[in-house]
């Protein structure tokens, strides 16, 4: 036997020697084990557990923004004079309410008003001299020249006068529309300029309702659509009707306004006040939902279980609106079913259940 031949043995015999080795300590399947095992699954699956379901039923399901606003003003606007002058009366209270067209404030009109008589005396003298004129040029007393320069004039005069009352009347300050007028900031007596505020006029009834929304919403709240608000320190619910957004969304916030008019009738409510509001954004009258914990999802299907027979079913449904305790659920389930809304993660398909079954509106609680 030569040398290669016996190192040659002697590694099959080691191979054979491994093989052997591995086959005795090597991990085997312990036939008992598993067959406990499958007897525990298949009585884990056949206990019957307790449970809470509801019967679904058609109802109504919204979805709803709370958010915060501010009350503003229909109208505001600083008053000023349109001219310069010493102010030489205040015809109104403070904080009271005015109507459009009502005499706030006068400037000293003394000079103009001694023009305006001036002018109006030359303007008796200019008619008579046109009538004479137009006597004489029908007797061809005058020239048709004479008559025309007489004419342009009268014309000329009276365009004077009205140009003196267009001034007198930027003496006088009038409330540009019905409101509450603040406080006054001047006094009889001082010099008023354009750029001098009298006071600030306010149009308080209606109110607007200004807030501001998330932009994914931009564009789904037309004018007409309905909100209901509340004031700080106020918790009677009002109505107000969207009228109009913004153009675009802030960049900075994210953010879409968005304002609403409310009457204010009784004119209780002031601008400046802060309000919470809530708006509903998509409303289904006649639709079917479930609790969101009856919802189980398992590799992006969404299911849930049905109480069949004293058993649970899985079904898988395709799932609609989203509130914060219910779910629409458009495909999969039918009025009239048997949704399980308890210990669902511990359900397997066939597990024997006994229901307590509850009302829907209180499932979520």
């Amino acid at each position: 036997m030569n040398k290669y031949t016996k190192w040659g043995i002697i590694a099959v015999i080691g191979v054979i020697l491994s093989a052997l080795a591995y086959n005795a300590f090597a991990p085997h399947e312990n036939k008992d084990m598993a067959k406990d095992d499958k007897s525990a699954a298949k009585g884990k699956q056949s206990k019957t557990i307790n449970v809470r379901a509801v019967v679904l039923s058609e109802q109504s399901l919204s979805d709803g923004i709370f958010v915060s606003g501010s009350l503003i003003p229909d109208e505001e606007v600083n008053l000023s004079f349109e001219t310069s002058g010493k102010i030489t009366n205040i015809y109104f209270r403070e904080g009271a309410n005015v109507s459009q067209g009502q005499l706030l404030a006068k400037i000293n009109d003394a000079p103009l008003q001694a023009e305006l008589r001036k002018k109006q005396a030359q303007l008796k003298l200019m008619q008579d001299r046109l009538y004479r004129a137009k006597a004489l040029l029908e007797k061809e007393a005058v020239s048709k020249e004479a008559f025309q320069e007489a004419e342009a004039n009268l014309s000329a005069l009276k365009a004077e006068i009205d140009g003196v009352k267009a001034q007198i009347a930027q003496t006088e300050l009038r409330a540009p529309f019905s409101g509450i007028i603040g406080l006054r900031k001047v006094s009889t007596g001082a010099y008023a300029t354009t750029a001098t505020e009298v006071a600030t006029l306010t149009k308080i009834a209606p109110l607007k309702v200004e807030f501001s929304v998330p932009e994914r919403y931009a564009g789904t709240l037309p004018p007409g659509t309905e909100l209901t608000f509340t004031a700080e320190g106020d918790l009677t619910p009002r109505h107000a009707s969207v009228y109009a957004s913004d153009s675009h969304v802030d960049t900075d916030t994210r953010t879409y306004t968005v304002r609403a008019l409310y009457a204010n009738s009784d004119r209780k409510l002031m601008p400046g006040r802060y309000v919470n509001v809530n708006l509903t954004t998509r409303k289904y009258d006649r639709t079917i939902a479930v609790p969101s914990e009856a919802i189980v999802s398992e590799m992006g299907i969404d299911k849930v279980f049905l109480c069949r027979n004293g058993k649970a079913e899985a079904v898988e449904i395709s799932k609609g609106l989203r509130t914060d305790a219910q779910v629409q659920v458009l495909r999969g389930l039918s009025v009239g079913d048997t949704v399980i809304i308890s210990g669902t993660m511990q359900l397997r398909n066939g597990q024997g259940v006994v229901v307590n079954v509850v009302k829907n509106n209180t499932a979520h609680k």
